[in-house]
Parts: structure tokens; sequence; C-alpha cells
């Protein structure tokens, strides 16, 4: 079965309805008397669908009928009995507290949900390409059961011994030969030198 994948969780409400919204549930509550309060609390566990807020719900409601039960005991139109007293310290009793609690416990929800979705970064929807990976080489196929080669080490070279210097060859001869010719110069003048008389007569 293909699934649609992950999706941005979704935005609260424009603060604008969700004023709305409270100004409607708190004029139900007050001009039913407090008959209705209960609307309140039940509105809160629809939004936070917390355990506590299903229990005030269900306390409001008891509290209601109570004191609903109590007031239409009353023998007469007014109220001079103290189970009279009892069903409007009740009635108005729940009145005030699920106002309270129900204005206060929703305004923190939607605070803390709104900061939750503005800190949660975008998540890619399904069928659309991610964040690129960087590249890298496809590695070999491993077959199973055959010896794992060993990794290979970048070639290095490696320096030898540094060869001595020697000239050339021909450049050797070159400089023996004019020595040769040097010494056979000098040879050939002091012989003729030696040849001459003293007196310088070549008689």
């Amino acid at each position: 079965m293909q699934g649609h994948g992950y999706r941005q969780p979704a935005q609260p409400p424009h603060p604008a309805v969700l004023v709305l919204l409270r100004v409607l549930f708190v004029a139900i509550g007050f001009l039913s008397l407090g008959f209705m309060a209960w609307v309140m609390p039940l509105r809160l566990a629809a939004v936070t669908r917390k355990p506590l807020d299903w229990g005030l719900f269900v306390a409001a409601l008891v509290l209601d009928g109570v004191s609903l039960v109590l007031l239409g005991s009353e023998p007469g139109d007014d109220v001079h009995t103290a189970g009279g007293y009892t069903g409007i310290f009740l009635l108005f009793g729940t009145l005030a507290a699920a106002t309270g609690y129900y204005l206060v416990a929703e305004i923190r929800h939607y605070a803390r949900r709104r900061r939750e979705f503005e800190a949660r970064p975008p998540i890619p929807a399904y069928g659309y390409p991610g964040p690129a990976a960087p590249y890298a080489a496809p590695a070999a196929p491993v077959v199973p059961g055959a010896p794992t080669p060993p990794p290979v080490a970048p070639h290095t070279p490696v320096p030898g011994p540094p060869s001595p210097h020697r000239p050339a060859p021909a450049r050797i001869d070159q400089v023996r030969a004019e020595l040769d010719e040097l010494s056979d110069y000098l040879r050939r003048h002091d012989g003729r030198h030696g040849d001459r008389p003293a007196d310088g007569s070549g008689r």
C-alpha cells in the first residue's frame, strides 16, 4: 500500500477566528445564566483532547444539573430555602470557574501549538526531492565468501640516494687533448731555447 508521505503539521487557526469562538462560547454561558456553562469545557476538551479537560467537562455538566434540580425544587418563584441558595451558588460558581479556566487553557494551548509550528522545519511532500546529498563514488559490490582486498594506498614516490654528478666523457677527453698539446708546445719551445748559444749568435 502506498501512502502519501509526511506532511507539515496543520497551521493553527487565525487569532481573529479564535477570539470570535471564545466570545461566542462565553456568551452562551452567560446568556443562559450559567445553565449552559458546560459548553466551554466541552469546547476545550474537544480542542486539547486531554483527560483532565474531559473530566472537567463532566464535572461542569453534573454541577449544572445539580443546580438546576435544586432551583427547580423551590416551592415558589422566589428563592428562600437553603437548597435554592445552594443551587444559585453552584450555578454561578460553575459559570465563573468554567469561563476563567476555558480562556486561560485555550489561549495557552494555541500559543504552544503556534510555537511548535513555527519552530518545526518544513518537511518535503511525497514525490518531491529532498536536499541533495554530496556525491560519493559507488562502492564495489561485495561477493559473499570472497576475500576482501586490502585498501590500496596512494602511490608515493620514494626518493633514492642522490647520484654523484659526473662530467660528460667528451668534456674530459677535450681537456686532456688540450693539456697534451700545451705540453708538446712547451717542450718544443724549451728545446729551441736550449739549442741557441749563450752569446745570442746563431753561428
